[in-house]
């Protein structure tokens, strides 16, 4: 892997992705009896999906991914993982990237980056009865090779967001935590896997507008800044979407960039 001090006097790039196929989706009736109704691992498919666009990031984006961030809802912290998994491989042919040396890879969760926290998202009867949302973390870290999970990170949002959230809360959050984990790792790649919510608001910023977006699972936004100064800093500069894969207008169901292979609900 290139050294994290490669982007200096050059370029930031960021990868936002959706999560994959969840399994309350494909298998309505499994929230009837699951313990945790409102945190549903990936379907088979789903983890498949996520090792692919994992191998072609590798194959296409040409730059090292630095660091991960990943909300802490299962279907994320399983498509990171998935992602990690291909990142690292040694088998993905002669058009991708060298593989990543793991050991150099850091993975960190994100509050930031969680599911919007409102029925939009979550139904009401899912809902902890409590109102917490509570994560083992160290099952979660688990999932990841050993050695990759970053400890000494400190999340950009400390706190997880109140239930009940607003369309501006979350979209502000999501934009938010992007600023700050690009602005505290400049001369990184980085890629942030978080929710339909997360990749939609990140295109309102980027392009400008409010339209909506549909982004199937795994769908994703390739963010570019150029780095201004020797610190590797470029707060003159904002960011901009260079490609995405996988999101489509609302409206008439075009593609953004690429073909959009299914629609599917938040």
């Amino acid at each position: 892997m290139e050294s994290a001090k490669s982007n200096m006097n050059a370029h930031q790039n960021i990868i936002v992705m959706r999560h994959g196929d969840r399994l309350d989706h494909c298998e309505p009736i499994w929230v009837s009896t699951a313990e945790r109704p409102w945190d549903p691992p990936l379907v088979h498919d789903g983890k498949v999906r996520a090792f692919q666009t994992g191998q072609r990031i590798r194959s296409q984006i040409g730059f090292p991914i630095h660091r991960v961030f990943v909300s802490p809802f299962l279907r994320c912290i399983q498509t990171a993982a998935e992602v990690v998994a291909a990142l690292s491989a040694d088998d993905l042919g002669d058009n991708a990237m060298p593989s990543i040396d793991i050991s150099k890879l850091k993975v960190a969760i994100e509050f930031g980056l969680c599911e919007t926290l409102n029925t939009m998202a979550i139904k009401s009867d899912v809902v902890p009865k409590d109102g917490k949302f509570d994560f083992k973390f160290s099952d979660l870290e688990a999932m990841f090779p050993e050695g990759t999970f970053d400890h000494n990170v400190e999340m950009a949002y400390k706190e997880f967001p109140q239930w009940g959230e607003s369309v501006e809360a979350f979209k502000e959050r999501y934009v938010n935590t992007l600023k700050i984990l690009a602005e505290k790792y400049p001369s990184e790649n980085l890629l942030l896997v978080t929710h339909w919510g997360g990749v939609s608001s990140m295109l309102y910023k980027y392009f400008k507008d409010a339209t909506k977006y549909l982004v199937d699972y795994c769908g994703c936004v390739e963010l570019r800044r150029q780095l201004m100064d020797n610190d590797g800093f470029g707060e003159s500069v904002d960011f901009e979407v260079v490609t995405s894969h996988g999101v489509a207008f609302k409206d008439n169901k075009a593609p953004i960039h690429g073909p959009l292979i299914i629609q599917s609900p938040i």
